[in-house]
């Protein structure tokens, strides 16, 4: 700032020495003013003070009578150059105050800007800790501060949230702490004992307040601390750095503040939908589990009264409702597992390279006689390529919806399954019926658990309606889709979306 001065003075006295030779000016001393403004504008008051005395000495010394002397004979020169002398303080003075301004501006901006950038990244996150790393980073380059981290509170230890350093986090006897108050008093800086009792094991010594902490809390609940670590040799951060670091760990605090209440939400959303389903789960399952245990006893009774007379067809007739019922208990327990297995993600598909038609086939002779007289058209695509499936999972998922078929259907309905390839990678497996079909409102609905349509007269309810819920998650587990539309044939069609079978892997011993 010296070499300005002088430089801006020896300027100022040439350019003076220039005027007062060249032209009639007799006092061109107002040129040092330029020096004054350009000094005070880089220096501040106080260097601005100064030039403006070096600039009266060095005119008095070398434009007034006598020269090269302090002595100023003439009463009016010494009068104009006293106002000068003033006048450059004054104006000295104010270029200093516009620069002291524009500098406090500048910091209010970045500040600014260092909290809008903290507050937008928070508030476009879906978690906190997701953006801890970019605001703590952001922290450290806007705060000049060596490290910046997030440490939550977590028992005995802190969890680390976010680190601008590497390795484990520094530590010492005394920290320099964040007091805030509420209403207008400012926070301040205060050293305190390290109640934490973390060892040292920083990459420099830290001496004591050279670590730095702000709380990080909101509405009376704590959730853990901003920590940082000064840069070597400099004191607490100034007004506009504290402020940020106030404020970010305010906007932290309310972040982390939000996901607990968001978790909180969830987990509320979760039991209620779980008390809900096992509530569904209990009337489904209690109802259609008495029907056919009645019967079974009904029947069972009947065969065991001493006072029935039961004919050779008629033990037969009795034992074959017995077997019936029991089978249909047993597809109950399977439905109510398969639907368990689904909703905890148990299932593990065994994949293997599988004919399509094979497995319909196989589904379709298993399944005859519970189908009755309904005629079943299987209809192939010429050149249908493999599927990758498991071979349990694609039956029981043919059985859900041939069953669903035979429940909700006449004895008399057409049935036709047939299998496509739509795209590139992909095989559509199609089973549709004739039946009275679902209403369109319905169909949206149709893959919900313990869903159930009734059509116009139809009698009482018939299985728990998981069966096409069970369709979706497990065609979901072998890597396809499960849709519903209304069938061409009047009824409901089920729509399959399958993965075809990867290329085997080329013959090494091939030439």
């Amino acid at each position: 700032m010296l070499a300005l001065a002088v430089a801006t003075i020896a300027v100022g006295t040439l350019v003076i020495t220039i005027l007062e030779q060249a032209t009639e000016i007799p006092d061109a001393s107002a040129v040092y003013l330029v020096a004054v403004v350009i000094v005070g504008s880089v220096g501040g008051t106080a260097a601005a003070v100064g030039t403006a005395i070096a600039s009266f000495l060095v005119y008095d010394l070398l434009f007034t009578e006598p020269r090269f002397s302090l002595v100023v004979a003439d009463t009016d020169e010494l009068l104009n150059l006293v106002l000068v002398l003033i006048v450059a303080i004054a104006i000295g003075r104010l270029a200093a105050l516009g620069r002291e301004r524009a500098a406090e501006a500048d910091r209010r901006t970045a500040e600014a800007t260092g909290l809008f950038a903290v507050s937008r990244l928070l508030a476009t996150a879906e978690q906190t800790e997701t953006v801890a790393g970019a605001i703590v980073e952001r922290l450290a380059r806007d705060t000049d501060l060596e490290r910046v981290w997030i440490g939550l509170d977590g028992g005995a230890r802190e969890r680390i949230l976010a680190d601008t350093g590497t390795g484990p986090v520094p530590s010492a006897n005394i920290l320099t702490t964040l007091v805030r108050t509420p209403g207008e008093e400012p926070a301040r800086w205060v050293r305190a004992h390290d109640t934490h009792g973390r060892g040292s094991t920083s990459v420099r010594q830290m001496t004591d307040g050279d670590i730095i902490r702000i709380r990080v809390e909101t509405a009376g609940t704590a959730f853990g601390s901003l920590w940082a670590v000064k840069a070597a040799g400099t004191g607490v951060p100034g007004q506009e750095s504290t402020r940020l670091l106030s404020l970010a760990a305010d906007q932290i605090a309310l972040g982390l503040r939000r996901d607990r209440l968001r978790q909180e939400a969830t987990a509320a959303e979760v039991a209620r939908r779980s008390d809900a389903l096992k509530s569904a789960l209990l009337d489904s399952v209690s109802h259609d589990l008495r029907t056919p245990l009645a019967s079974i006893r009904a029947t069972a009774g009947n065969l065991a009264d001493p006072a029935l007379t039961w004919s050779t067809d008629d033990v037969r007739r009795a034992a074959e409702t017995i077997d019936e019922e029991a089978q249909r208990l047993d597809r109950l327990v399977r439905s109510v597992l398969d639907l368990s297995r689904i909703e905890s993600g148990a299932l593990q598909p065994d994949f293997e390279v599988h004919d399509t038609a094979e497995l319909i086939g196989r589904a379709v002779a298993r399944l005859g006689p519970g189908l009755g007289a309904r005629s079943i058209t299987l209809e192939l695509a010429d050149d249908v390529p493999l599927v990758w499936v498991d071979a349990v999972l694609f039956d029981a998922i043919v059985s859900n919806i041939l069953d669903n078929v035979a429940d909700h259907t006449g004895p008399d309905v057409p049935v036709a399954i047939g299998v496509h390839e739509r795209d590139p990678g992909r095989v559509i497996v199609t089973i549709e019926d004739g039946g009275p079909g679902v209403p369109s409102s319905d169909l949206a609905r149709i893959f919900d658990k313990f869903q159930r349509t009734r059509q116009p007269g139809e009698g009482a309810r018939r299985g728990m309606g998981v069966g096409l819920s069970i369709v979706r998650g497990m065609a979901e587990a072998l890597g396809g889709t499960a849709t519903a539309r209304r069938s061409d044939l009047g009824g409901l069609a089920i729509d399959l979306d399958l993965p075809v079978a990867p290329e085997p892997p080329p013959d090494e011993t091939d030439p």
